[in-house]
This record gives structure tokens, sequence and C-alpha cells, in this order.
């Protein structure tokens, strides 16, 4: 399967302004582009990356004064498979994680297991172990929340989700992650592109889409508290403890933000071959 993806984001400046940008596909997903991922901006402006402490590629720039568009557009191969299931995967005890691994049964800034343990372990302390587990707590948070894009708002945690009940995928993947570090079993979050693939498309904004990945029998398993079932043709382009090791970007100043376009959509097999040579050209 081949998926064509992009993004158009504006901002404006008042001044000169630094900012990190992840924005790129995740270097684990470099290997399938069919065409570069490239980081364009308007007006030109110069940009270095490197790699953060998650492994995630970082894009350094000084926005100018003015308005500056940040783009990029390109196809990347897929196997078209839907996210993998092993029910019969095992939940490791703390002692047998790998040491990089233990960050992700920590408490972190919008997921607060200090004020959520006692009720993880009240609901879920008697579910079986392991796959099972973890299942119960992302069905948990599906049904808890209700979504609404009027309902974002940058700042609110996973208790506060879980009291307000409403929320965006974030705040999904913000209550399964605390519940999933409270009763000992590592998630980490995960943000890219999810494209309606294999489902009815949405009448809404294509936007960014968070997930949570888990960590069962020595592998990282995907999950999804919003949609709650196995989906096709995820991109992802950064990991994290939460949303504030992975935000698109980070700006020391004023950024205002004007324009917010995202594009993930499957290629059909002989659907605008020119359009595509004309894009592999590029």
């Amino acid at each position: 399967m081949r998926i064509r993806a992009g993004f158009e984001i504006t901002y404006g400046c008042v001044a000169p302004t630094p900012m990190l940008l992840l924005l790129s596909v995740h270097p684990s997903r470099r290997c399938d582009l069919i065409t570069p991922d490239l980081l364009r901006t308007d007006p030109a402006t110069a940009a270095t990356q490197y790699l953060d402490s998650f492994g995630n590629l970082v894009s350094r720039i000084v926005a100018p004064p003015g308005q500056i568009t940040l783009a990029a557009d390109f196809l990347i191969e897929d196997a078209g498979q839907p996210d993998a299931q092993d029910p019969s995967a095992k939940q490791l005890p703390v002692e047998a994680l790998p040491q990089d691994v233990l960050p992700f049964v920590l408490g972190s800034r919008y997921c607060e297991t200090d004020r959520l343990s006692t009720m993880a372990w009240s609901l879920f302390g008697n579910t079986p172990p392991g796959w099972a587990r973890v299942q119960a707590i992302v069905d948990y948070a599906h049904r808890r929340i209700e979504f609404g894009y009027h309902h974002a708002r940058p700042t609110r945690t996973a208790h506060e989700a879980h009291e307000e009940r409403k929320g965006v995928c974030r705040d999904y993947a913000h209550l399964a992650i605390t519940l999933l570090r409270c009763m000992n079993i590592p998630a980490r979050y995960c943000t890219g592109y999810l494209g309606d693939i294999g489902v009815p498309p949405v009448d809404a904004p294509m936007d960014f889409s968070a997930w949570i990945e888990v960590y069962l029998d020595g592998r990282w398993f995907t999950f999804d508290a919003r949609h709650n079932t196995p989906r096709i043709g995820r991109i992802v382009m950064a990991r994290g403890r939460d949303a504030t090791d992975v935000a698109i970007s980070t700006a020391f100043g004023t950024a205002e933000l004007l324009k917010f376009e995202v594009t993930t959509d499957e290629v059909l097999e002989g659907c605008d071959e020119r359009a595509l040579r004309s894009l592999a050209a590029e």
C-alpha cells in the first residue's frame, strides 16, 4: 500500500523566534519512504536536525518576523495490515524490564500516576495480567471520555480528563497510559499520521493523531484508546512519555498558529500516476 501524507502549517511571529519541530517521519519508518520527507519553509529558513533522547528526529529553525509556512509532502510504503494483536502476550515483572523501558512505567507531566493509582488497582487489580488487562484499561479510557475537537485543551492532564470525561485523542492516550503505568505496565505516547484508511471517512478536517504503545512479552504493541479498534496505515512521527516530549512545535517566543492542514490518503493502484511521478521528481 502507498500512502501520500504531508502538512502545511503557518505561524505568525512578532520577532525572530527559535523553534523545535517534531514533524518528520520517525527514523524507524524512513526506510519505507518512496519520496523524501523534506521540511520546506516559506520564506526559506535554515534548519538543522538532531535525534532527541527518545530517538525522534527534531528540526531546529529560527522563524523570522512575520509569517512562516512549514510544509511537507511525501509518499510512503505501508504493509496495509491492521495493528498487530497477540491476546497471549504476557506482562513482564518490573525487575525484568530493560533499562530503556523503565521510564515508561513512571509518572510524567500529563500522566499523574500518583493521583490515579488507587483507583486503577481497584478497577483492574482482578483482571488477568497481560493483554487482557491492557485491553480492559483501553476499553475503560475509550468509554470514559467523550471525543470532540471543541473539547481540546493543551494543559489537560490524565486525571483531569478522567474527571471531566471529555477530550481529544491526546486525552484518551494520556488516561490509558497513566492507568497502565499504575498497574506497572510500560506505556508510551505516540504521535503521527492516521488517515481514514479501511474505515468510513470522517466528516472533519484531517489532523495528526495520538495513540499509545504498550510493552508486553518483550515488544511494543499499538493500542488506540480513542478508536479502540486495530487500524491500517499509521505513520509514527515521534514517541515519548507524554505529549510534552512529542509536541509538533515548541516556540521560544510568540508564534501564533494561522493555518493547519494535514493530509493522509491511500494512493489507489493506477490512480493519478502522473501526479505521483511529478511528486517523486521533486
